[in-house]
Parts: C-alpha cells; structure tokens; sequence
C-alpha cells in the first residue's frame, strides 16, 4: 500500500506498519494504581450524573436522527 504521489487520501505504508505494530502491542498499565488513586476511584463510584445522562440522551437521539452531509 504505497502511499503513491504522496496522495493525503492513502495511508503510506510506514504508518500502516506501525498501526498493525501498535494494534498487535501488549496493552497493560505501567504501573499499579497509587493508594490515592484507589481511594478517588472507590469515592467516584458508579453514579451517573443526571446531567451527564440527559446530555448523553440528547447526543445519542441527535445521532440516531441526523439527516445530510453527516449521515452514515
């Protein structure tokens, strides 16, 4: 997959061995979490905001009834 001409809409073959290299990668944390980092997590817990809710409702009716240029 050469990137021939220089064409932007190609992808050259050097980035495309290095997607396949990170795709293929080990994917792990450098490191554990810290005790604070534990501690925040644990405090955050799971519940959603109302507003985060509300505004992810909007987004995901927005998506599902776009029309024009931005349509899939």
């Amino acid at each position: 997959m050469t990137n021939a001409g220089n064409d932007p809409d190609r992808t050259d073959d050097a980035t495309a061995s290095a997607d396949e290299g990170d795709a293929e990668a080990a994917h792990q944390a450098d490191r554990p979490p810290t005790a604070e980092e534990e501690a925040a997590a644990e405090r955050a817990g799971t519940e959603v905001p109302e507003t985060v809710a509300d505004a992810y409702q909007e987004a995901a009716e927005t998506g599902a009834n776009v029309e024009g240029e931005g349509q899939l």
